[in-house]
Order: structure tokens, then sequence, then C-alpha cells
């Protein structure tokens, strides 16, 4: 069966040869990629094309595959000493695949068990570059620092704070936030209204986000004022509430690569752009060197520091951990969620050190 790498980013495309899916018709493609997240797609496809290649090197069948494959691959990958999460999202790109293609999936028992031995073997190692590197936490001692840091007298401080402070208050996903309308937003007289498309669960009604105690750290005053300056700058009140900005601080300003408009014709902003609004802010803020307990390595801020901040906060402030959890868009019992809760909470009445009175 032919498993040439496939050079495409749509999600059905990149998974599955074409041949396999029975004569989809363009439109029930897209419909089915519109199902998958942009970065899911994109990471799939990536994983896709790399397991396929080594099986052309190889010699192997890529689909379907065996599991002798799956623990070839594993093994091949753990020599490369990628990370247990590359390895485990490696798996599930091979199990998208088959399914798509309505194939059996693979057993991955072997697989996972070459896996779970390098997870442990990295632990072991004590080296912090072979663990896990988490986004800190933008919490809000944090976000202050940021913000003083953040020029917003320019189109691109005011949006960046508005990235800030909001992603921060809805424990907003980078897609998410990027995909937010003018349309989605209502001022109210609490605050604001939000609707958040979460594809990962389903809510229903918006999120509330209200006013802040501080004027330079309040959500909502952040988006009026970005609001403002965009209108100020003749961009009217549809579309994107998030907007590329280039480096002359054109906003939204159409993009070519050889005579070809790329990028979003709206200007909507890219998931990369909300994590290079928070790193920009990070570095700002002198928030980059690394520390005393990693000497060798930064802290990682990224779009997700916004996400985790907004969960060790809510701990840190007492919040319930089922509604922390179903405002931020965590599913119920999210493991994620619970070790956030559980680190932020190391020191607090909760350690059982406390009642036992060494």
């Amino acid at each position: 069966m032919e498993t040439t790498p496939i050079a495409v980013e749509n999600a059905v495309s990149a998974v599955v040869p074409a041949s396999r899916t029975g004569g989809l018709s363009a439109e029930a493609r897209a419909a089915v990629e519109e199902g998958i997240p942009a970065e899911t797609r994109r990471g799939y496809a990536g994983d896709w094309a790399r397991f396929t290649t080594w099986c052309a090197n190889t010699g192997r069948q890529a689909l379907p595959a065996t599991g002798d494959t799956l623990t070839e691959y594993m093994t091949h990958l753990k020599r490369e000493d990628k990370s247990p999460g590359t390895m485990g999202r490696a798996l599930a790109s091979i199990a998208v695949a088959h399914s798509a293609a309505d194939l059996p999936k693979p057993s991955t028992v072997g697989a996972r068990r070459v896996l779970k031995g390098h997870e442990a073997e990295r632990k072991k190692s004590k080296n912090p570059r072979r663990q896990p590197r988490r986004a800190a936490a933008a919490t809000p001692p944090v976000l202050r620092k940021m913000v003083t840091a953040t020029n917003t007298t320019t189109a691109i401080g005011r949006r960046d704070l508005a990235v800030l402070l909001l992603g921060f208050a809805l424990a907003a996903r980078r897609s998410e936030l990027r995909l937010l309308d003018w349309t989605d937003i209502e001022e109210v007289e609490e605050g604001l209204a939000i609707e958040v498309w979460r594809p990962k669960v389903n809510h229903e009604g918006p999120l509330g986000v209200p006013y802040g105690s501080n004027p330079a750290t309040c959500p909502v005053r952040a988006v009026r004022a970005w609001r403002q300056c965009l209108i100020e700058h003749g961009r009217p009140p549809v579309g994107p509430l998030f907007v590329r900005i280039d480096r002359h601080g054109r906003i939204a300003h159409p993009m070519h690569r050889h005579g070809q408009q790329i990028g979003d014709p709206t200007g909507r902003i890219t998931g990369e752009g909300i994590g290079d609004a928070v790193t920009r802010a990070a570095a700002r803020a002198g928030l980059t060197a690394p520390t005393e307990l990693l000497p060798d390595l930064p802290p990682r801020w990224s779009g997700h520091s916004l996400r985790r901040g907004f969960a060790t906060a809510a701990k840190q402030a007492g919040a319930d951990l089922i509604e922390t959890g179903r405002h931020g868009g965590w599913v119920d019992g999210s493991k994620s969620l619970a070790g956030y809760f559980e680190q932020a909470g190391m020191w607090d009445e909760t350690n059982p050190l406390y009642g036992i009175g060494l």
C-alpha cells in the first residue's frame, strides 16, 4: 500500500490517503476539518508525515500498521530522546489515521511499554533538560509586572494588554482567544458577557468577566481600550477581535508571498501570535532569567501561561475545583487542572503535614 508522506495541513488529507476516504466530497472534508482544532490538525499532520517517512525508510507499512511496527517506531523515538508527550501524540495520530480510514487500530501494548519505560528513565535522570517543561504560571503578580512593562500608547501594546488580561480572565486556550469576534462580547453592567467556543467541552451560555479592582489590570477596561483603538484605526466593529499587527504597526495588513496572499484574509491573529504576545511581555518585564531552581533553564512563557496562571490563582484564592474547571473549559475530573491545584496548594492548609504537628 502506498504510504508516501502527504504534504497538506488538512486533518483528513494529512492523516488518511485520499484513496481511503471513499470519495469524500470537498465540502464534507472541510466539514470534518472544522471539527478538529487547527493546532491539533497541524500536529497530527506532522506526526503522520514523520511516521510514514520512517516506515518508507525501514520498509514497513504505515496503513494498516502492526503492533510491532508501533513498538519499533516508539523505540526509534526513544533513541532520539523525544519527549514522552511527543511520543504519545505520535501514537494518537496513528490511531486517528486508522479510525478515519475505517481500519482496526494496531495494538499499542508494546509501544506504550516502551513509552512508559522512557518516561521513567527521563524522570530518574534528574536532568532538568529531560524533564517536562511546563509553561510558567502568569499569576496576578506576574501579570502586574507584564502590564507595567507594556507600552499602551501603541496599537500592539493595547492589543497585547487585552490578550494578557482577557486570556487570563477566561483561562483561555490560545485557540479559543484567537477565535473571539466582536459579536462574541457584550458589555453589561457587571463587566463582559463573552461567548467562548470551546471544542473540548460543551458549554452553554456566556462566561462572565467582571470589572477588576485595579484599573491597570482590569480585563474589561483593556478590551474596551483595544476595541476603541481598532475603531480609531478605521476598523469596523465586526469580525475578529484580535488581529495581527506587523512590525510597521499596520493593523491586519495584507500579507503576500510570491505574489499570493497568505494568512487569514480577515487579519485574525494566529495561535502563535497569541503565544508571542505572552513571551514578549515576559521578556519586557525581565521574567526570562534562569531561576535558582533551574539555573541552566529560563522559565517557559507561552500562551498556556495565562491558563495555568488562572488555575493557580483560583486555587490560592480558595476557589472550587469544579467551578474553576467549568469556567476555564476543563472537563470534569481533568488531571491537568487537578495537577495545577495540587502544585498551587503545596504550602496551604491542605498540606497534611500542617495537621500532624511535627
